[in-house]
């Protein structure tokens, strides 16, 4: 399941200056195979569902990761595995489905069937199979699968990192904005294709909101306080507060869709955070967001070189009454997703990107919080410069040679 070897020496030398990325990443189809290899399958962990969506034994969710379809399904022990989307005897995709509910699964060409388990129960024909033939040797392949506060995450690599190790930091704000208990209730997804490469869609910095965004200027969005930070995983995490509580300027019919209900039970925020979001996104694609009282999980995949899709998942608390699950549904519908007023317009921007790669000058620039010598670790909620260590991370990933200034 490798993808082909590229001379990595006939690609341009990476930029010297460490705030430029070149634009040859984004639009080199060689580069893409190489990511499916080395990022997509590297050692590294992928978020794939949560507890929420697999509530009951039998439920099963399909996903994607990389071009490897994948499984995950709720076994009749209650145990959640992840698998290969595809019979062990002739590679048939067995789930269809986004979502669904199956007792045994069933292969439709030869009739192979499974049990919530993987395990291969019947197969029609048997008695004239080799005399070697074992059931247990053609179970659904399994891949490595851990859950951290109800979120599962899975490695298509056979030597991963242990999963605490390699969320470091950022395990904590994430417990945070998944209720501190992981305690959720499906509300229901968004999803949208976006017309970029994924790492356009990933490289959305947070400097451009208050500037792109009207509704972000309208609500005062990100006008209090904040910070930024970059961890050595690769992993992101912007945690803002609005310098007062929301407000619709007389534009919206009925203002309590941007209203912040939370507090201690159940708590939207880490302790002492005010009003505000939490931007979380794991190495390199997937993210949690938990902004004013929504809970959003948002699984993201490239699927091709100029296209990548991400399904925004929104979640209740299990402790909410039915209007407080009643407002983060109408807030999470209106708000932040694909469509939502307050982030509509990054779906063209990541389009407008696209289509301007092909232009001079050959590298994109992060200036915002940018000087030799700064700490791009930890910096203010609206810098772009801390987008540089997710591009390093990315450059020695992929063994990309730096320039020599």
């Amino acid at each position: 399941m490798k993808n082909r070897d590229i001379d990595l020496a006939a690609l341009p030398r990476w930029p010297a200056a460490f705030n430029q990325v070149p634009k040859w990443v984004f639009e080199d189809a060689d580069v893409f195979e190489l990511e499916l290899d080395r990022v997509f399958r590297g050692p590294l962990w992928h978020p794939v569902a949560h507890d929420a969506e697999l509530p009951n034994v039998g439920d099963y969710k399909t996903i994607k990761i990389g071009r490897t379809p994948l499984l995950v399904i709720r076994g009749d022990d209650g145990q959640v595995r992840a698998f290969h989307n595809a019979c062990t005897h002739r590679s048939t995709k067995l789930a269809m489905a986004f979502r669904g509910h199956s007792g045994d699964i069933e292969c439709p060409y030869h009739r192979w069937v499974f049990d919530t388990r993987g395990q291969l129960r019947a197969c029609p024909g048997e008695a004239e199979f080799p005399p070697d033939f074992k059931r247990a040797d053609y179970n659904l392949a399994q891949l490595r699968c851990e859950s951290f506060t109800g979120l599962w995450l899975v490695s298509l690599n056979a030597n991963p990192p242990p999963l605490m190790e390699w969320m470091g930091d950022l395990a904590q704000p994430v417990r945070d904005a998944l209720g501190t208990d992981g305690r959720l209730t499906l509300l229901g997804y968004q999803k949208v294709r976006y017309q970029s490469n994924w790492k356009v869609y990933i490289d959305n910095d947070a400097f451009h909101a208050p500037l792109l965004h009207a509704a972000f200027r309208m609500l005062r969005w990100q006008g209090g306080s904040g910070s930024q930070r970059r961890l050595p995983q690769g992993h992101m995490m912007i945690l803002s507060e609005l310098d007062a509580q929301p407000t619709d300027g007389g534009l919206l019919r009925d203002p309590s869709v941007i209203g912040y209900l939370g507090g201690d039970a159940p708590r939207n925020k880490s302790p002492g955070q005010a009003a505000g979001s939490s931007l979380l996104a794991f190495w390199p694609l997937t993210a949690v967001a938990n902004h004013l009282d929504i809970f959003n999980i948002r699984y993201a995949n490239p699927v091709g070189l100029d296209e990548v899709e991400v399904h925004y998942a929104y979640f209740a608390h299990a402790d909410d009454d039915a209007d407080l699950a009643r407002h983060r549904l109408r807030q999470s519908s209106n708000m932040i997703g694909p469509s939502g007023f307050v982030s509509l317009e990054d779906a063209t921007v990541f389009l407008r990107i696209q289509q301007a790669l092909e232009t001079e000058p050959g590298t994109t620039f992060f200036l915002k919080g940018w000087h030799e010598g700064a700490d791009l670790a930890r910096t203010k909620q609206n810098d772009e410069a801390p987008n540089a260590l997710w591009w390093e991370h990315y450059r020695q990933v992929m063994s990309f040679e730096r320039a020599i200034s």
